[in-house]
């Protein structure tokens, strides 16, 4: 007779559409859009720009990027996402219940915590599948999943994952697949991740401590723990340092904005312009606020950006690949579970 599993894990990500469809992408960005912690404006600005803006006009581009995108396993951001569920389970065993939900669209995480509830698990451990903290992401996924168990009788032990942006087993591995490499065959590299308004990361700043300095973000302290921007240039020290690359051969960059307010900054795109302008021919890019491949790194980086870097006389772009289903991310996800399940 097979053990009663005693603790659930929820692994979490962002999301992609079901097909690269222009009406899958429709659903999955109308889903995606209006979650207020996305896009925070009030409900009818919001529900009017995405509504009547955003998402009809942008499906169509967005769906052509998608079938770019596109492998035979299906959105590689699902794919990789299963295999890791099904390596972690393999790897806890079987006290262990893994599931995997995507924030936005299928399998949903209302789905998954259903799942794990069926099981009869003792507890459940959340864990977003971003290092960094953003209201945008994992603080999303935190609010929806207490927002299904609230609407439970029962309500398991509940452990939420914050962070784990110098985790030592990611950032090695992170490095470990920039060795592949030769690293001293860039002119630059580059440490981009996704972008967040700076509207956003002052809202997240109880202490008057965001923007209001040069290099506010530049090391982690008590006014700004969970800042997104102090945590990607956390990672990005950390994987320096495991590289051992020198100052000034590197720089912290964000990309994916949406519309003319300000983001965090530098954006990803003019920092390559200024590169190329500057007789830049080779540059290596890591994308850390992704543990799997998905639009952003493949499509974004991989295609756009190579693209771009040649109309302004650079030659390459080459992206580390990101965690995906590796053998030792498995791994490093599992010891981060046990930390939090015990």
């Amino acid at each position: 007779m097979m053990p009663q599993p005693t603790t659930g894990v929820l692994l979490v990500n962002l999301g992609t559409p079901d097909t690269p469809t222009r009406s899958a992408v429709y659903r999955y960005l109308k889903q995606f859009l209006l979650d207020p912690r996305v896009i925070d404006y009030p409900w009818l600005p919001r529900n009017l720009l995405v509504r009547g803006i955003i998402a009809p006009f942008r499906s169509g581009s967005s769906s052509r990027l998608y079938q770019r995108l596109w492998t035979e396993n299906g959105s590689p951001l699902k794919f990789y996402g299963e295999r890791l569920a099904a390596g972690l389970q393999q790897a806890l065993g079987e006290t262990y219940a893994v599931e995997l939900g995507m924030r936005y669209q299928n399998p949903s995480v209302e789905s998954a915590v259903d799942r794990l509830m069926q099981r009869q698990v003792q507890r459940i451990v959340v864990l977003p599948l971003f290092p960094q903290y953003a209201s945008a992401t994992t603080g999303s996924v935190h609010e929806e999943v207490m927002r299904i168990l609230k609407q439970k009788q029962v309500i398991p032990e509940l452990v939420l994952v914050n962070s784990y942006y110098d985790y030592d087993p990611m950032i090695r591995l992170f490095a470990a697949n920039a060795r592949q490499f030769q690293l001293d065959s860039y002119d630059h590299v580059i440490f981009s991740y996704h972008g967040l308004p700076q509207r956003q990361l002052r809202k997240a700043d109880a202490f008057n401590h965001c923007l209001q300095a040069s290099g506010c973000c530049q090391c982690i302290t008590p006014a700004n723990q969970f800042c997104y921007s102090a945590q990607c240039h956390a990672t990005t020290a950390a994987i320096v340092a495991q590289l051992e690359l020198p100052e000034g051969s590197y720089t912290t960059t964000f990309q994916s904005r949406l519309g003319p307010e300000k983001w965090a900054q530098p954006y990803t795109s003019e920092v390559l312009d200024g590169l190329a302008a500057n007789g830049a021919k080779r540059v290596l890019v890591f994308s850390p606020a992704f543990v799997a491949d998905c639009l952003e790194t493949l499509v974004e980086i991989g295609y756009e950006y190579q693209h771009r870097f040649e109309e302004k006389g650079g030659e390459k772009v080459d992206l580390v690949p990101s965690l995906n289903d590796h053998p030792e991310w498995i791994q490093a996800v599992k010891t981060l579970v046990l930390r939090y399940a015990k």
